[in-house]
């Protein structure tokens, strides 16, 4: 039986959530579901610039759990960026911490 997921803490909640290629209607569009705690991730690491370490530490859990947590958003991000899909950001296994 699998280990029970820690609650990852995120310290930012976006306020739009949904993505998509400009001049392509909504119902012609494939979806890409980001989550909150992976796009925390990439917030952490690509654009506040701080190391796995750090962030994984500041999110409560391992650094190879945070690595392919932010492994895991890229490559959402990237299929929705060369493919022409939306980004929807929902769901994940988090806790709010401040805002």
């Amino acid at each position: 039986m699998p280990r029970p997921r820690l609650c990852r803490r995120v310290f930012f909640k976006p306020d739009i959530t949904y993505f998509k290629p400009r001049g392509v209607r909504l119902k012609e569009l494939n979806e890409v579901i980001l989550t909150v705690d992976e796009l925390e991730a990439v917030r952490l690491k690509d654009l506040n610039g701080l190391e796995q370490e750090e962030c994984a530490r500041k999110m409560n859990i391992s650094q190879p759990t945070f690595h392919r947590l932010v492994c895991s958003a890229r490559k959402k991000i990237s299929d929705a960026l060369i493919n022409g899909k939306a980004i929807k950001v929902e769901g994940g296994n988090f806790k709010l911490i401040g805002k």
